[in-house]
């Protein structure tokens, strides 16, 4: 008998390492540009090799009416409030920088998906695909230049 329980924590040990082990802490740093405007509304999410929406990581901006500006993330998740539901936080002002941490399933890494940041301020221009980046080992702690916006956006494990 207590050879047979020996076993079946061995068992249940091992399965909760692997259940661990198949996501890691990602650090993702968008820093913006200096501009004169209001708050920044930005929407960090993953798509696949494709270009098609898979999951939404943050939200910058709190007055979900403006989210329709962040265009492909609108389009890819169909502003639906689970979407974004305990993911979101204040919009980002001029020149500061956005740091989240959140946990990211290995799956995700090096297996062709794309990190991407729209961004938008009111009253300005709107900025689909700011940045697109693989998520891959070899990028991270690597800094790449956004398209409008955004001055620098970096992940890191």
């Amino acid at each position: 008998m207590m050879k047979h329980l020996a076993m079946i924590l061995c068992v249940l040990s091992a399965s909760a390492l692997s259940t661990q082990s198949s996501a890691r802490e990602i650090v993702l740093s968008t820093e913006l540009q200096s501009y004169s405007g209001n708050g920044a509304y930005l929407a960090i999410y993953l798509t696949n090799a494709e270009g098609q929406y898979q999951e939404t990581l943050w939200i910058a901006g709190q007055k979900s009416k403006y989210y329709k500006h962040l265009t492909g993330w609108a389009r890819g998740s169909g502003l639906r409030t689970s979407e974004y539901d305990g993911i979101s936080g204040a919009s980002v002002t001029s020149g500061k920088t956005l740091t989240v941490s959140l946990e990211l399933a290995d799956t995700y890494i090096d297996t062709g998906f794309q990190l991407r940041v729209d961004s938008s301020v009111e009253d300005m221009r709107d900025n689909r695909n700011d940045v697109v980046v693989p998520l891959t080992s070899e990028g991270a702690g690597k800094p790449v230049n956004g398209n409008g916006y955004v001055k620098t956006f970096t992940y890191s494990f």
